[in-house]
């Protein structure tokens, strides 16, 4: 993973980390509901970390790194930074707490005090040299970083040398040998950076932070109350233990702070910081002072320290810890120590890896001030929400493509009003909708009630009627039939309906002869209905009407027996009308040849139309003489044969 990274699922977007981050290496796209860390232009100082909410900000991991290391054959060496007096102030006595490194698997123990000790005397030799060119120091990596991608014109004024971290690094390289593996332990998170920036006598072979330390304390089981005492391993160091707080390296080598004589000024904190290099850049020549910087408020209050921790009480702790150890040094013996490393080679170079975007057209300016309502804005003036000093420096920001319009706090809150009010009209008609939308529904299911009843009683009345009805599909499935079309078709249709009340969805092909089923297809594929046709079904003689419901959809069809007793007097009666008709037209032609014939011949059809109208042609009514059935016999259509 990068140095530093954001979680996705835990970002709600509270736009902090933007607001702290100092170099605006965290950048939120349009469309995208989390932020992210360039890695590229993130220069480790660890700002954004303890300030989200969400814990969703985390660093690179060096534990399992770390116990790989101490599994290995080779010698593993801790060297340990002197904050870490205000770091433990849970832990009494220092001894304890040497012991508790040494549990986890470590064959030696060291301070970085005596690295600063040896870089602060390098710095004391550099600034008693003056040439005439003014520094900025080394010591913070966060600080180095910040000019090579932000300043790269001033790496020329870096001072050169390498920090006491890897300072001590080349110091217990020599002691121990090269092949020992070199684990620092400290309240920075940079430095998992800068160590990688280094090889051979250099090389730190992983970092721990002090938070990831307590986790392997706990990990192991490792407490004070279980341990003995144990003293950090030689050479010991002196005032460079004073290195924690932001003017501690010049306490160790007496460089002087007179304020009218000495030549260095300190700065501490990330805007102190922001503003003295951009000042050092701009003006030294005026300023003519060496500038001793770091990025947290001196390394006590490192992105790797515990939260919450109190900057003063940390400061009196690593007081109180040095003066312990003034007491009961050996300075003799320091001196000598200081002799047999203080010709190593502490130098050290930079490299410009300038990340400066180049500035955007006035014009894409004007363009995103405008759409935040901030066109009229001073160039000073800036509500700092969104993380950038004023509103041009974010509009910058977003024309760069780093940060979206939706940070503007004001721009946001005044798209919110909008937004709530255009939300509350729509709930008004929302509300109108629903009220109109209820109506509907009781309308709806009221109709809905009525359509069933209906329907119920129009399917009673289908289901009591003495022929036979049949309502088909497109597909010539059935939708719905009565009792009497299923008596017409038969026991096997008997059947299917106790299983499927009415037929409902079976295959008229199946049930009907193929002459009818063809005479149902004709019907619904060309919308001319079939109107009293008689037809055979089994040994039936039926009448079928076939009739369009809807156009190539739906037809219906009605069955008469025709040997039902009142269809049969029914039809007698049409016909023989029928029949009249025709000889009456046939009359009216020959009326003139015949006559009185003519009239005799209506008269005689009149009665036998009167004859069955009356019953006679139907049943059998008793004469005078008793009761006597006609003679011969009668057809299917009424006629004597």
């Amino acid at each position: 993973m990068s140095l530093v990274e954001i979680i996705p699922e835990k970002c709600d977007l509270s736009y902090s980390c933007v607001r702290e981050c100092p170099v605006n290496a965290i950048e939120v796209k349009v469309n995208k509901d989390f932020a992210r860390v360039i890695p590229e232009r993130c220069i480790g100082c660890g700002q954004c970390i303890h300030v989200c909410p969400q814990h969703a900000i985390v660093y690179e991991d060096s534990r399992e790194k770390t116990r790989q290391l101490l599994k290995s054959n080779n010698k593993t060496v801790a060297i340990v930074a002197p904050s870490i007096s205000g770091e433990f102030d849970d832990i009494e006595d220092y001894r304890k707490f040497v012991q508790m490194i040494r549990e986890l698997g470590f064959d030696h123990v060291n301070e970085v005090s005596f690295g600063a000790d040896l870089i602060a005397l390098k710095y004391k030799e550099l600034f008693d040299n003056f040439k005439g060119k003014y520094y900025i120091t080394s010591n913070c990596h966060a600080v180095v970083s910040h000019v090579q991608k932000y300043h790269p014109d001033l790496i020329n004024n870096m001072a050169p040398l390498v920090s006491p971290t890897i300072a001590t690094a080349k110091v217990v390289r020599k002691k121990y040998g090269h092949d020992i593996h070199v684990v620092y332990i400290g309240p920075c998170i940079d430095t998992k950076e800068e160590a990688g920036l280094y090889e051979d006598e250099n090389r730190i072979d992983a970092v721990l932070t002090f938070i990831e330390l307590r986790q392997l304390f706990r990990e192991f089981n490792i407490v004070e109350s279980k341990v003995e005492y144990s003293d950090f391993d030689p050479p010991i160091g002196y005032k460079g233990s004073l290195f924690p707080i932001s003017n501690g390296l010049f306490q160790a080598a007496d460089i002087d702070e007179d304020l009218l004589t000495s030549t260095v000024i300190n700065g501490s904190g990330k805007v102190n910081t922001m503003n003295a290099v951009k000042q050092f850049e701009d003006g030294i020549a005026q300023i003519k002072h060496h500038f001793n910087l770091f990025f947290c408020e001196g390394c006590l209050m490192g992105p790797g320290t515990s939260p919450g921790g109190k900057k003063y009480n940390r400061r009196s702790k690593v007081i109180d810890y040095a003066n312990k150890r003034l007491e009961h040094i050996d300075k003799s013996h320091w001196e000598e120590e200081i002799a047999k490393y203080y010709d190593l080679d502490f130098t050290r170079s930079f490299h410009n890896d300038d990340q400066r975007i180049e500035a955007p057209s006035e014009k894409k300016i004007q363009e995103v001030l405008k759409a935040i309502g901030k066109e009229d804005a001073d160039n000073n003036v800036g509500c700092s929400a969104c993380g950038y000093d004023t509103c041009r420096d974010f509009a910058t920001a977003v024309s760069k493509g780093l940060a979206k319009t939706e940070m503007c706090l004001s721009y946001t809150l005044r798209n919110r009003h909008e937004y709530i009010k255009a939300l509350r009209t729509t709930n008004e008609k929302l509300a109108q909708t629903q009220k109109a939308l209820k109506e509907s529904e009781q309308k709806a299911r009221k109709e809905k009630q009525s359509a069933k009843e209906a329907s119920e009683t129009i399917n009673a009345m289908l289901q009591k009627l003495p022929s036979a009805v049949v309502i088909i599909d497109k597909n010539l499935k059935i939708i719905q039939s009565n009792k009497t079309f299923i008596d017409h078709l038969g026991e096997e249709a008997e059947s299917i309906n106790e299983v499927i009340p009415g037929l409902v969805g079976a295959d008229l092909k199946t049930l009907v002869p193929h002459n009818i089923y063809n005479l149902f297809s004709h019907v619904l594929n060309n919308q001319q209905n079939i109107v009293n046709r008689d037809i055979h079904l089994k040994e039936k003689l039926l009448n079928l009407s076939i009739f369009t419901i809807k156009k190539g959809k739906i037809v219906g069809a009605v069955f008469r027996d025709m040997y039902a007793p009142e269809i049969r007097k029914e039809q007698v009666i049409k016909r023989v009308s029928e029949v009249i008709d025709k000889n009456l037209e046939m009359v009216q032609q020959i009326g003139y040849l015949l006559g009185e014939g003519a009239s005799e011949t209506e008269k005689m059809l009149n009665s036998i139309i009167e004859f069955y109208q009356s019953g006679q042609g139907e049943e059998n009514k008793p004469s005078e003489s008793g009761n006597q059935k006609p003679s011969g016999n009668q057809n299917p259509s009424g006629h004597e044969q």
